[in-house]
């Protein structure tokens, strides 16, 4: 039996509660410092709240410390890693090999996609390192990921929703040459969603003023099958960043997608922690943050993974301006056209439009059909299309039913002669608990009403436990019951829940690898690229994204001539483009 793990973002403890209650099996949160997202840091206290709510239900939480790291600061990151440990973390992302041979850090350690594992002797290099999971690179084929799943003892983790970075993750120094802010000190400033021209050798502008680097967000909630099947365990949503309700809509979604895959397999397949989400709002992947969707290089094929429009989010296509006229008190009505699958819109819709200065935007303060009426909005004009990139009656729905996560229970009711009651509780992640009860009751008279009202009872919900009556035994005269009241019986299963909290959740077991000699962690560190003093002649960025196959210009799939270099210009800077054919890769170069 294989373990499915949901692994969810958390920008703070508050996320990852949502995070867990809507379904994830694990959520990876960044501590004090050291995170590869400098803003998402959170103090130790945070991951203490957030762990002693995860592992009600044997959810993990995993704590980021992925970034380069400086000598003078091994013994911060020591003591923070120590802290997080004794809070309760279960694992730990990481990207520096010396920390592999800390002996007092003795949760397992997952070797961050920042350490580029896009091969297999990387694979086995962080294997042998002593990680017992590897993070894999974003831009691999099913092929590829397939067979470093068959070449490794360890756990292979493998991101299959949120923003694509478009070079390969760890390797990228485009941020530190443009501004001195690294990518590897997670401090980037997402340099590949700024615009650029494009330019060949001889100054002649191709594209100008595009964002020819943004690539859509990764969508591959359609290949979750294939994935497990190939031998990954752990499937990642990107976006320690990204709010609430973003993470909400992708946890539910994927996790009903994991659902319906072990309900397809039970034989092979289960979920990596217990308890089911019920009462929840519908998903929709549509509706939050998004690029647009691609499923990069999955199938090997290239195509449609730009997203040139602009960088931002735009959402859901809702339509283009047909007549745009003033209203009174300062604002305009819009009529619009719709898109093809209309929109029901609704008062507090935000919406999004592309202009040659990126995404601009306006709340509707009244949506009646297709008039929307809203404060005046510069560039907005007949012929613009609209998208809709905030739905509030969806917002309204996730806010007011988020979902309810639950453990199952199952009880064993038997009634003494005496009438003393012995319930004995069997939870869905193995805890087993014998609660007896003693009364001075009297004999129900209808011993069939009495038993439902028993079943009826106990099989509640309380705290966060669902219960279910499977037997109801009497060893009375006659099989006789006693004549219990409603309230008796709730304020018991109260009782059962409260016991059963007292026992810690069951948890599925992780494989840990074995701590290596320092000389080696020293040796693999300094053989590693530490991102912190990158050589002047290291590329600034490699990528499987290819500005030329986009722009029609490839020699191998489109056949088209190879017309010397191209250029990117920025504010005064220019960057060479080369193409490793052979690869098919694009490197980015100083110029």
């Amino acid at each position: 039996m294989t373990d499915l793990e949901l692994l969810a973002p958390a920008r703070n403890a508050d996320i990852g509660i949502a995070a867990v209650d809507c379904g994830a099996d694990a959520v990876y949160i960044a501590g004090p410092d050291f995170g590869a997202r400098k803003a998402a840091g959170n103090p130790i206290e945070e991951i203490e709240r957030l762990c002693a709510h995860a592992h009600r239900f044997g959810v993990r939480v995993f704590v980021t410390f992925n970034i380069s790291v400086r000598d003078v600061e091994l013994p911060v990151l020591h003591a923070q890693m120590l802290q997080a440990q004794a809070a309760g973390a279960d694992a730990f992302i990481v990207r520096d090999p010396r920390i592999c041979s800390w002996t007092d850090i003795t949760v397992p350690l997952h070797a961050s996609t920042q350490c580029g594992i896009r091969d297999l002797a990387q694979a086995r290099h962080y294997e042998a390192l002593g990680c017992g999971r590897i993070v894999l690179e974003r831009q691999l084929s099913l092929r590829e990921i397939r067979e470093i799943c068959q070449s490794v003892q360890c756990e292979v983790e493998c991101f299959v929703h949120g923003a694509l970075c478009t070079g390969y993750s760890g390797a990228c120094r485009l941020s530190a040459w443009l501004d001195g802010r690294s990518a590897d000190r997670g401090d980037c400033i997402q340099a590949c969603r700024s615009r650029y021209d494009l330019v060949d050798a001889g100054g002649r502008v191709l594209r100008r003023d595009a964002t020819l680097l943004s690539l859509k967000d990764l969508c591959l909630i359609d290949r979750l099958e294939d994935l497990a099947g190939a031998g990954v365990t752990s499937f990642k949503i990107e976006g320690r960043l990204k709010g609430i309700s973003y993470v909400r809509n992708a946890v539910r979604a994927y996790s009903e997608a994991l659902d319906a895959l072990v309900a397809k397999a039970p034989d092979r397949w289960r979920r990596a922690s217990f308890g089911r989400v019920s009462g929840a709002f519908t998903p929709n992947l549509e509706k939050t943050f998004n690029r647009g969707y691609t499923q990069l290089w999955l199938d090997g094929r290239r195509g449609g993974w730009a997203s040139e429009e602009a960088a931002s989010p735009l959402g859901e296509p809702a339509g283009s301006v047909a007549t745009l006229r003033p209203a009174p008190g300062g604002s305009v009505e819009i009529r619009l056209r719709p898109a093809q699958n209309a929109l029901t819109l609704h008062n507090g819709d935000g919406f999004s439009f592309a202009t040659p200065r990126g995404v601009a935007g306006f709340r509707a303060d009244v949506c009646e059909g297709f008039l929307i009426r809203c404060k005046a909005v510069e560039g907005l004009c007949p012929g613009v299309r609209l998208y809709r990139n905030y739905d509030a009656a969806f917002e309204r729905e996730m806010e007011a039913r988020p979902g309810r996560r639950e453990i199952a229970v199952r009880l064993w009711v038997k009634v003494g002669q005496r009438f003393s009651i012995d319930i004995h509780a069997e939870s869905e992640d193995g805890r087993v608990l014998d609660c007896p009860f003693k009364t001075d009751l009297e004999r129900a008279e209808n011993r069939e009403r009495a038993e439902a009202l028993i079943c009826e009872q106990l099989s509640k919900r309380s705290l966060h436990y669902i219960f279910s009556v499977v037997e109801v035994v009497s060893e009375a005269s006659g099989g006789a019951l006693p004549l219990l009241s409603a309230a008796t019986l709730n304020a018991v299963r109260r009782l059962i829940a409260s016991d059963l909290d007292t026992l810690p959740c069951g948890r599925r077991a992780m494989l840990a690898g074995s701590r290596i000699a320092a000389e080696t962690a020293a040796q693999a560190a300094a053989a590693s690229v530490s991102g912190l003093d990158p050589s002047p002649d290291e590329p600034l960025m490699r990528s499987r994204h290819c500005i030329r196959f986009e722009e029609g210009l490839c020699p191998v799939y489109q056949g088209a001539k190879n017309g010397g270099p191209l250029f990117l210009l920025n504010n005064g800077r220019r960057i060479e483009l080369r193409f490793d054919c052979k690869r098919c890769e694009m490197l980015l170069l100083r110029s």
